[in-house]
């Protein structure tokens, strides 16, 4: 079986395939390699993966539709696992149009040649932004999502839509995954996490938001990746029993549907920050700012449909998760 992994120099797009790999399957990987974050880490992961013979990698920016077009009509797919995107809340607010070309426009593409080639299922990251102002906890994918609070979460919700209208017109099998806050080895600079981990190595003051009141369900790497790889074998059927009448958000009589993945073990940034002080053998100094634009309070998943779907729950505990990052963290940088 060969699959499609967008984004494959990214974080979760690096491990997921690298668990591809070790399990048979034949990848191909693009990604575009920009400098969101540094370039340098993006092409460390892609060198991890392009020693493995059923590894194909080709720099291609999702957005570019006749690049996009070229590799579906040249490559055939069994899955795509679509992961490429702009990510980032507080970027959005500076940088809007990135997210129109990337998570909009690039998603039509996938979209496109998705429904050309006749793929089998089409699995795709959404975010738990897109809860927006919802208050609700934990947030459930029976809640409905209108109210986001960034352009970011827009797209994302945006995506889940398109995706439906394709599984409406075409019959495409859609999946999207709702992730909450990954972190581990090879992560993101820009998440907070990885900046905090930096800045107390090197005896700088952190910046905590909400005078770190806000809340994060913190989901280690691999339970994200054991979620993905366990939905993508199971592409959605159409529900006959679905009530247009109370339409289910999370389902549809069409083949799509959308899952959390995510700890459901919310963790307050104070605590989380104190937990990161044991791993480093080191003290924060914290800087107290009030709450970002952009951001919410409190996000904590409710998994049951990924357990009853798939009988798996992530469970990773964050001393556990952290304490893999940071040795991770001084390895890679010699810190």
């Amino acid at each position: 079986m060969q699959l499609l992994v967008t984004g494959a120099a990214g974080f979760i797009g690096f491990h997921l395939c690298l668990r591809l790999l070790d399990l048979g399957y034949r990848v191909v990987g693009i990604d575009n390699l920009n400098d969101y974050y540094e370039v340098g880490l993006k092409q460390a992961r892609l060198d991890q993966l392009l020693p493995h013979a059923g590894f194909k990698f080709f720099r291609l920016d999702i957005s570019d539709r006749s690049a996009m077009e070229l590799l579906f009509s040249e490559t055939r797919f069994d899955r795509v696992i679509h992961l490429a995107a702009q990510a980032g809340v507080r970027y959005s607010l500076t940088n809007p149009h990135a997210y129109v070309d990337s998570n909009l426009t690039g998603f039509m593409n996938i979209l496109e040649g998705c429904r050309l080639q006749g793929v089998g299922h089409l699995i795709f990251a959404s975010s738990s932004s897109v809860y927006g102002a919802n208050t609700a906890i934990p947030f459930s994918v029976h809640q409905n999502v209108d109210h986001p609070l960034s352009l970011y979460a827009a797209t994302k919700k945006a995506n889940e839509l398109m995706a439906h209208s394709y599984a409406v017109l075409y019959g495409l099998p859609c999946t999207g995954l709702r992730f909450f806050t990954v972190y581990g080895p090879w992560g993101r600079p820009d998440m907070a996490y990885f900046s905090f981990t930096r800045a107390i190595l090197e005896g700088r003051p952190i910046e905590v938001f909400n005078y770190g009141r806000m809340q994060r369900d913190f989901t280690y790497i691999d339970d994200i990746i054991e979620g993905v790889l366990r939905i993508a074998d199971r592409p959605p059927v159409s529900r006959p029993d679905w009530n247009s009448a109370k339409p289910e958000p999370d389902s549809s009589f069409a083949p799509w549907r959308i899952y959390n993945i995510g700890n459901h073990q919310p963790v307050e940034l104070l605590q989380f920050i104190a937990v990161l002080e044991r791993c480093l053998e080191r003290t924060a100094v914290m800087q107290l700012l009030p709450m970002q634009p952009g951001e919410v309070q409190v996000t904590c998943a409710d998994c049951s449909d990924l357990a009853t779907e798939t009988g798996f729950t992530p469970s990773t505990p964050i001393e556990e998760g952290l304490a893999r990052f940071t040795a991770w963290y001084r390895s890679y940088y010699h810190s």
